[in-house]
């Protein structure tokens, strides 16, 4: 199985992280913002991955830092988890409806990082989450997990919806991205011969 651990210590957050490619969705999350928590509770249980992620951050400042850092730490731990990425599929992608919400997310795990990002959120919290951050977290883990991220709110109405459908959509693609085909396990999935 495909596993890693990685710890992040800065002046402005601690963070700890360990992650399973082949896990059974279970999950063990605190970073201080509860639908933080609830967004990547559900990545994990959509992925198929077991996550257990703890931070502390300067909250009290903003929640920036720790939002990043945590998308920091994820990409970490996908690159660390995938070691040469011989074999996987590399590129996945997925489109979910939640409700009246439609979203959709493409990922290539091709080692060039890049964001492209709409979620057509129109609130500035959701829950207890500062929404403009979720782009932060997402540019956090693609410049570390070596990822170019497409994702994309098409349509919807709840906030909420929204942001959840995102996640769900990038747990599924990225699932998709890192398992194997076993007729490729010994090659790089690249005509260039690495990533």
């Amino acid at each position: 199985m495909r596993k890693a651990a990685v710890e992040r210590n800065t002046k402005e957050t601690q963070i700890t992280g360990a992650l399973t490619i082949e896990g059974k969705g279970r999950y063990e999350i605190l970073t201080g913002i509860r639908f933080f928590d609830h967004m990547l509770e559900l990545f994990a249980k959509h992925g198929g991955f077991d996550l257990r992620l703890r931070a502390t951050g300067d909250l009290d400042v903003d929640q920036h830092h720790t939002v990043e850092d945590v998308g920091i730490v994820l990409g970490q731990l996908v690159s660390k988890a995938l070691g040469e990425r011989k074999g996987i599929n590399r590129a996945g992608y997925f489109v979910l409806p939640m409700d009246e919400t439609l979203a959709v997310v493409a990922l290539d795990l091709g080692g060039r990082p890049a964001l492209v990002y709409q979620d057509l959120v129109k609130v500035r919290l959701v829950g207890d989450l500062q929404t403009e951050l979720v782009e932060d977290f997402f540019g956090g883990f693609v410049n570390h997990a070596g990822a170019n991220l497409h994702a994309k709110v098409l349509y919807g109405r709840s906030n909420h919806h929204k942001i959840e459908a995102l996640f769900k959509c990038f747990a599924r693609a990225l699932k998709y991205a890192c398992s194997k085909d076993a007729r490729l396990k010994d090659q790089l999935p690249s005509t260039k011969g690495l990533l």
